[in-house]
């Protein structure tokens, strides 16, 4: 792509604006940002992916040739960036400032919009003014550093190393290192922080002594004549074996999260210390100096690493990643876990998916029936929303505590057990890279026949169930409940004269939210230590004395979370079409099971005397909304479960790959167990 301006053009502009700033120049007024401003406007490039090199070569030639430019540009860097404070950068810019997550997004959302302008005897003020762009630090990297050297010794700017009494710079990058330092330790210190590594509790805290160390070798440095240490400099030694310390302090913390769960806020609390110490381990080498050569390499540097940090201080994206991956990996933990319990291997568990699968059904055939009695109850939308969302929620309570199945809420649990044999498949050295891929595949066979069989078993039991509840009450009571409105429950299953690709997709959804949510509590509950706090409740074990106490903490630890989600299931459910009405959007639920019931209900309404096209319709419907229902909650727990394991999404082209090779060797396993 060619740039805005030739070179022989960047040149006659530069001359432009040069001669324009030497005329108005006065000696006395305040030395004005915009000529900067312009020159690196002219250097920008309009697309960052397609200029590979920055050519300074205009700028140079101008100021080799021209004493007068070159004079008043070096007059004028050295008086802007005169004793201009930079510490707020190390020690602020791009580092969390709270533990509150929405709130630094909020922050970080409207500082994007209305950007924080600082004072203007700051060095942020001038860079939020001439490097205002994301992409800056990018291009800058691509100028020559030979040029920038050549730039700089022109310009005869001073290095950070002067050697003088009050060297500015030097004081200001000792002053941020030290208030991170500060920050880091006050930080590390907090009870919820210490709780997540007691292996450390019993040995002295690298934090208090690497703020020690720190302070020790910052007033070496100010009172040396010498601005800078050597790399052999055994205070400078001790700094470093002190913040590796820190940082397998805080790696443990992050690790031990499996065995404690983790909150939000302590997660972003160890976020903030790591962020911190990172930046220190950054800033470290800048104290140090081992030739005259490393002065100039390293100004330039820093200059380069100050620039970054205040370009990304605002970056929305990057904190999202680092605050959600460690979570998403706990709540995707527990759906591994849990999701284990839905994949069969043996033709004993096969069968056996299967009779659970039929309970199941056979409790959604109950509910299909109620929810077409509690429609004629007189409410309000929200009285419909409420009852809607009893029916459905203690259904599903009723379905998980009994140890039945409800087809559609196991691919939310087994995509995260597929991408843990994935994890497993990748650690083992032994196997080839195709091996691994082949048992992956194999283990996705028996995912997929597990949620065949579920599938089969739920719609078998819900159709015949349904279609003998509908009788009975006709029979006892004389009245066909679904007379009315057997019209809307067939035509709501046909993808082509409803919306219902669109409702089993939000089905899908709520299926993925409601794995979430039993990730998230359990997570929650063991970082709480509430299984335990039961456990050993002083009252309780009193009452109910230490062995019943004792069993209902194991209850609560094997079933609460599970019980919460499916709650949350039911509301979600339940709920949907009153939220769309209220905000007039045809908003509503289809789930697989349901439409079997459904199926049955409308058929015995119309009296059997329905037209064909709407049966097939109808029939065909069934499959689409399983199909939508799956590859949604499956698709979107996938998604999570990659995400939290930083897998690489171009991965699943080999997994996918490796699934279609086994399913052509072996079909049959993707939907019946092999005989032994």
């Amino acid at each position: 792509m060619k740039s805005k301006f030739s070179l022989y053009n960047k040149k006659e502009y530069l001359e432009f604006i040069f001669e324009k700033h030497l005329k108005n120049y006065s000696e006395t007024q305040e030395v004005d940002v915009e000529f900067l401003v312009k020159i690196v406007n002219l250097f920008r490039p309009h697309d960052i992916n397609v200029v590979y090199t920055i050519d300074l070569t205009p700028l140079l030639n101008l100021l080799e040739e021209n004493n007068d430019y070159k004079k008043f540009f070096s007059g004028y860097l050295n008086e802007l960036l005169k004793e201009k404070d930079f510490d707020q950068i190390i020690s602020d810019a791009g580092i969390i400032k709270d533990t509150d997550f929405l709130y630094e997004i909020r922050k970080r959302l409207s500082e994007k919009i209305l950007p924080f302008q600082p004072s203007k005897d700051s060095l942020q003020f001038i860079l939020n003014q001439v490097f205002y762009r994301n992409t800056d630090p990018q291009w800058i990297e691509r100028i020559p550093e030979e040029q920038i050297d050549i730039l700089i010794q022109k310009l005869e700017l001073k290095s950070i190393y002067t050697e003088e009494s009050k060297n500015f710079e030097l004081l200001e990058l000792l002053y941020g290192i030290e208030v991170l330092i500060q920050r880091i330790s006050g930080r590390a210190m907090e009870s919820d922080v210490n709780k997540m590594v007691p292996e450390f509790q019993n040995f002295d805290s690298p934090f208090i002594a690497i703020q020690r160390e720190f302070a020790e070798l910052n007033d070496k440095l100010i009172r040396s004549n010498k601005k800078f240490i050597t790399s052999d400099d055994l205070s400078y030694k001790q700094v470093l074996i002190l913040h590796k310390q820190c940082q397998n302090y805080i790696n443990t913390a992050f690790t031990n999260s499996h065995k404690y769960g983790i909150s939000l806020k302590v997660n972003q609390s160890l976020l903030r210390i790591r962020q911190q110490l990172d930046r220190v381990k950054e800033l470290l080498p800048y104290l140090v100096v081992n030739s005259n050569e490393d002065k100039l390499q390293k100004t330039r540097d820093l200059s380069l690493t100050l620039i970054k940090y205040n370009c990304n201080k605002n970056n929305i994206r990057q904190l999202v990643n680092e605050s959600t991956q460690l979570l998403s990996y706990e709540v995707t933990q527990h759906t591994a876990r849990t999701g284990e319990h839905y994949i069969t291997n043996s033709r004993k568990e096969y069968f056996r998916m299967f009779r659970t699968a039929c309970g199941g059904g056979l409790i959604v055939a109950f509910l299909c029936v109620f929810k077409v009695l509690l429609s004629k109850v007189e409410a309000s939308d929200l009285g419909y929303a409420f009852l809607y969302s009893m029916n459905y929620a203690l259904g599903f309570i009723a379905i998980y505590l009994l140890g039945f199945t409800l087809a559609t809420k196991q691919p939310a649990m087994t995509a995260s057990a597929l991408i843990s044999a994935l994890e497993q498949g990748a650690k083992t050295k032994t196997e080839s890279i195709s091996s691994k891929y082949k048992s992956f595949a194999v283990f996705f066979a028996r995912v997929f026949r597990s949620q065949f069989i579920a599938f089969l078993g739920n719609v078998v039991m819900v159709f015949p169930v349904a279609l003998l509840l509908i009788w009975l009450i006709d029979l006892l009571f004389n009245y066909n409940i679904a007379h009315e409105k057997w019209q809307v429950l067939l035509t709501d299953l046909s993808p082509v004269h409803s919306p219902a690709i669109f409702h089993s997709a939000i089905a899908g959804f709520f299926l993925f939210i409601s794995g979430v949510i039993a990730g998230s509590i359990a997570n929650r509950d063991k970082h709480n230590s509430v299984y335990y706090r039961i456990q050993e409740h002083p009252v309780l074990k009193k009452t109910l004395g230490k062995e019943r106490t004792s069993k209902i903490a194991k209850i609560y630890e094997k079933k609460w979370a599970g019980i919460i989600s499916n709650l949350w299931f039911g509301v979600f459910m339940g709920t949907t079409a009153s939220i769309g009405l209220f905000i007039g959007l045809n908003l509503d639920i289809r789930h697989i099971t349901f439409a079997g019931g459904n199926l049955a209900l409308g058929l015995y309404g119309g009296d059997f005397d329905i037209p064909i096209s709407m049966i097939i319709w109808g029939i065909f419907g069934i499959g689409i909304i399983g199909l939508i229902n799956f590859l949604v909650s499956f698709t979107l727990s996938l998604s999570l479960a990659f995400r939290s394991r930083s897998i690489p999404l171009l991965e699943l082209r080999l997994v996918a790959l490796s699934i279609w090779r086994f399913f052509r060797e072996r079909p049959s396993a993707f939907f019946f167990p092999p005989k032994r």
